[in-house]
């Protein structure tokens, strides 16, 4: 609702407004009804929805590293790397993967990881 109209007032010299009555009763009880419908459907959306997944994805992630570890001893932060590079390729090594970090890998143990992905993630699931 406009309140300008409902109020007056007056321009002063110096191109300000000047209030002439009394407007503290429009101000004083400031309807937050969206703001409040908005950090509602925040919450409702975290508690529903984000953290949920966010659980869903530690776990597979947990089963990735147990499962990984019976295949190829690496240290947690390459597991992490290895995870993103299958991730944003669709559960498969990249030829950059596998001519870089992962080169020391055996077709078996690439063949067995990407199998693990797809069992613990999906063959697309991506996660930052």
């Amino acid at each position: 609702m406009e309140l300008l109209p409902l109020i007056d007032w007056q321009p002063t010299p110096e191109g300000n407004v000047e209030v002439l009555g009394e407007t503290a009763n429009y101000y004083r009880y400031y309807d937050a009804t969206a703001h409040a419908e908005f950090l509602y459907a925040c919450v409702a959306q975290t508690v529903e929805r984000d953290l949920p997944d966010e659980v869903a994805f530690l776990e597979a992630y947990d089963r990735f590293g147990l499962a990984l570890q019976q295949v190829v001893d690496m240290p947690e932060r390459k597991v992490e790397v290895l995870r993103s590079f299958l991730a944003q390729n669709a559960g498969r090594l990249s030829k950059r993967a596998l001519e870089g970090e992962f080169s020391a890998l055996t077709p078996e143990e690439i063949e067995a990881i990407e199998v693990i992905y797809a069992e613990t993630f999906g063959s697309t699931a991506a996660h930052p």
